[in-house]
């Protein structure tokens, strides 16, 4: 489990390498301003995985939508070539 250190913004400055090196041995780092938390500061790896769960989330919420949306019986169906049609058509293509 990470180990969340919180350090004041000034040392940003004066101990960044320390900080740094905090971050990448995948533990966050709270930087204050004025005694308040004002940012987090995380390795790269964890920002990629924190960006891979964002858009999964993205993903099933979305899913979740067209299911609703697809067990509405008032929901327009179209077929396959409706579809392609219309994004030619958007595309300022002739169908």
């Amino acid at each position: 489990m990470p180990h969340v250190q919180v350090r004041p913004s000034k040392d940003l400055r004066n101990h960044y390498r320390d900080i740094a090196n905090i971050a990448k041995n995948n533990n966050p780092v709270i930087i204050t301003s004025h005694g308040r938390g004002d940012t987090v500061l995380i390795s790269m790896e964890d920002y990629a995985k924190f960006e891979d769960f964002l858009q999964h989330r993205f993903i099933i919420e979305e899913l979740k939508k067209a299911e609703q949306e697809a067990a509405d019986p008032n929901t327009t169906w179209y077929t396959h070539e409706e579809v392609w049609d219309e994004v030619w058509a958007r595309r300022g293509h002739n169908v």
